[in-house]
């Protein structure tokens, strides 16, 4: 008998075949208990619990890694750093250092910072009055969720997630920097809310259109600051490090100075090579290929890949736009090495603090008329009430026209540039560089005494005009 003669022995025969398939394919998706394929093995695993477990071994194994080198840079007594003697006298005399989970059980979180892919920040207030971040795993966010499609394991998820924040508290450990945020404390309980916690310096989130707005004193300050840390970087007792994931959103600013929040992407180890071209630093608009050394390493790529980003993120926006004219010069010279990687960050460095010198001393001032200030009178001790403002940019103030002077000839000359400056004082207050802050106006209606402050009045003709 046929198939084309019985039409049910051939319904019947594409039926069991429909149903074995179903199940082959099953068992194949799912990984079902059997004997079948990959599903079986002999440890039990299926091959996608098999690839979560192999993540968490690569983990720990990275941890343990970074936690001998971090003993060792800790214990090592030789490393010095000019910048970090700030940070021990602060870390010293500091007893908010030391919190831990005992701390963090009565800590109160009063507001919520922000999140990203792996974590959570929240605002807490200590016993003494003072705030800190609290950064912990963020159970909602884009790692723990693709972590769950993938593996359907919360405890594994949870362990696999978190070993970002603990590598970041381990890199804090062993990296102590006035432009790193400074590490409080740590929890690695889980009976704590939140889990594994840092517990961190509280600062502003880096604002780059709020920053461009801000006078070029204070842009400049972010520059100095970043390469202070890069050199830093490249020379830190764990060995040279790497920012790998190099944003404006890795910085918070505490009290205006920069300083470094995110580490979880940083890498302490410089790419192994064979030849040259195994040196690439690949970026959007430009590659880079630096010499294998006879160690068979990439030394200096690290280095170099933090600095050109600090060129692409940071310098190309903030550095040149309204910078004094007479240290322009020196500035498209920094613009220019890093821009090419011409110079490393040693050289960079001196060339910043070159800036620094010459803005605070006044050198870049030298040609100011010296009899300019003649043309004010001055009335010490005394301070205009009834001010009519205007605006100028950039100001430290927004309703009016604050500026950063080194000295009353270089306020006499702002005033002289601006129409309508009739008159502009000065007070005790100053910025970081140490300069003056002057305030510009258009008139006032009286004046009172004010033993911190100094009144300068342009000076008019018999004509009745301004000199």
């Amino acid at each position: 008998m046929t198939f084309s003669k019985n039409p049910f022995c051939a319904f019947f025969f594409v039926a069991l075949l429909f149903l074995t398939l179903t199940f082959v394919l099953k068992k194949w998706h799912f990984g079902l208990p059997g004997t079948f394929g990959d599903a079986a093995r002999p440890d039990g695993l299926t091959p996608e619990r098999d690839r979560l477990h192999q993540q968490l071994k690569e983990r720990q194994q990275e941890l343990e890694l970074l936690y001998i080198t971090s003993d060792n840079a800790l214990s090592s007594k030789g490393f010095i750093d000019p910048h970090l003697a700030v940070n021990e006298s602060i870390r010293s005399e500091n007893p908010e250092m030391d919190i831990g989970c005992e701390e963090l059980r009565v800590m109160k979180a009063v507001d919520f910072l922000g999140s990203g892919y792996t974590k959570t920040v929240l605002k807490a207030v200590l016993p003494q009055g003072s705030f800190v971040a609290l950064k912990s795993v963020n159970h909602q966010g884009t790692d723990m969720r693709h972590c769950m499609e993938d593996f359907k394991d919360h405890h594994s998820c949870h362990e696999l997630v978190s070993f970002k924040l603990r590598k970041e508290i381990v890199l804090l450990q062993g990296l102590q920097h006035p432009n790193i945020v400074q590490l409080k404390g740590q929890c690695q309980d889980s009976t704590v809310v939140g889990g594994i916690t840092a517990v961190l310096e509280q600062g502003m989130p880096l604002q780059m259109i709020q920053l461009l707005q801000s006078p070029w004193e204070e842009r400049f300050r972010v520059c100095l600051g970043l390469v202070r840390l890069l050199h830093y970087l490249s020379y830190s007792p764990l060995g040279s490090v790497a920012l790998l994931d190099f944003q404006p959103r890795q910085f918070i600013t505490v009290s205006g100075e920069l300083k470094l929040t995110d580490l979880d992407d940083a890498s302490i180890e410089e790419p192994g090579c064979v030849e040259d071209s195994d040196c690439l630093l690949q970026f959007p608009l430009r590659n880079f290929t630096l010499r294998c050394s006879p160690s068979r390493i990439c030394e200096g790529l690290n280095e170099m890949r933090n600095l050109y980003n600090a060129y692409r993120y940071f310098f190309t926006y903030l550095l040149p736009h309204q910078a004094p004219p007479l240290l322009k010069p020196l500035l498209e010279k920094i613009m220019n090495s890093t821009g090419d990687l011409k110079q490393s960050i040693n050289e960079t460095l001196v060339d910043f603090e070159e800036v620094l010198r010459m803005y605070k001393s006044g050198l870049h001032l030298e040609n100011l008329p010296p009899l300019i200030i003649r043309d004010y009178a001055v009335l010490k001790g005394m301070r205009s009430v009834g001010n009519m403002e205007y605006r100028c940019w950039p100001s430290y103030n927004q309703q009016g026209c604050v500026l950063s002077v080194h000295s009353t000839r270089e306020a006499s000359l702002i005033c002289n540039s601006h129409p309508q400056c009739t008159s502009f004082s000065l007070s005790k207050e100053r910025t970081w560089t140490g300069r003056l802050l002057a305030s510009f106006r258009s008139g006032f209606s009286h004046l009172v005494p004010d033993v911190n402050s100094a009144v300068y009045m342009r000076k008019v003709k018999a004509s009745g005009a301004m000199l």
